[in-house]
């Protein structure tokens, strides 16, 4: 999603304040140019400091504000950084994507062989990392009427496939606390949600298919298959989701999730390899 200049016009979030966590790349990358491109002021937490000085310097060449925080979205530290940045940047905060998530090809193991320091660092970064960015935001949040949270999690939250026990583990976690968070923060006008992604073309994906021991471009080929829709998606799909959910015209959604799966979730195992227009 490339950006265009839009300084002339006036977006539907403009001048809300957002933070993006694992923004530089990959869905995250895909978000944080949507939220700029539509007036916000972005916070790109990461840890590849290259990438996020590129996409800093994508956004603001196009007339956008953001911000780049290099911190590591798996300790206390990085988060409260990321929120302080944001607060004192902007002012405070009004929305935060939780995108961060790892799935090491290395942790394709079952729960015997998975190192518990490999169960830590996924579930510290995937699921922690959203009770902290929340434990952190909420009160900027509460100052300025309310706000809106949500979470990347995956397909794998609702149901599961082998040898991902903390990756599963975490995603499914994160779709609860989600549930939580939603009847917590309900009366400070605060919305709690979800995105479900399918196989998305990212980075991470690309790592976990060679965790697999697959061919990458194959293994996208053979992952599309499995979509009803005949393709696996692009960061822009969750980006055009994440914008409404985000937006007044999903006010009384909260607690929930979507999933933007190509239909994936609509597929039981027995019905094995579905292609675009009819079963493979």
């Amino acid at each position: 999603m490339k950006l265009e200049k839009w300084s002339d016009k006036v977006g539907e979030f403009e001048g809300k304040s957002v933070i993006v966590t694992g923004g530089a790349l990959g869905i995250g990358g895909g978000v944080s140019r949507a939220f700029a491109a539509a007036g916000a002021n972005v916070t790109v937490m990461d840890i590849d400091d290259e990438a996020g000085d590129a996409l800093i310097d994508e956004i603001t060449g196009a007339d956008g504000a953001a911000q780049y925080v290099s911190a590591d979205a798996g300790t206390i530290e990085g988060c409260r950084a990321t929120v302080d940045a944001a607060i004192d940047a902007y002012g405070g905060i009004d929305i935060v994507i939780n995108n961060v998530g790892i799935q090491p090809p290395s942790s394709y193991v079952d729960a015997v062989d998975l190192p518990e320091e490999s169960w830590e660092r996924i579930i510290n970064i995937n699921l922690r990392s959203r009770f902290l960015m929340a434990k952190y935001s909420v009160p900027s949040m509460r100052e300025r009427g309310g706000g809106v949270i949500i979470s990347v999690a995956s397909v794998q939250g609702l149901l599961s496939m082998p040898f991902v026990s903390a990756y599963a583990a975490s995603k499914g976690g994160d779709l609860s606390l989600t549930r939580q968070m939603s009847i917590d923060f309900a009366k400070d006008n605060i919305r709690v949600l979800s995105v479900n992604p399918g196989t998305i073309n990212t980075p991470m994906v690309w790592r976990a298919l060679e965790g697999t021991g697959d061919d990458i471009e194959q293994g996208l080929i053979d992952s599309a298959k499995t979509h009803p829709l005949g393709r696996i998606g692009q960061p822009a799909d969750i980006a055009n989701v994440m914008l409404f959910l985000a937006s007044d015209k999903a006010s009384f959604m909260t607690g929930s999730y979507v999933n933007v799966d190509g239909g994936m979730m609509a597929v039981g195992a027995w019905a094995g390899t579905v292609g675009a227009g009819g079963s493979d």
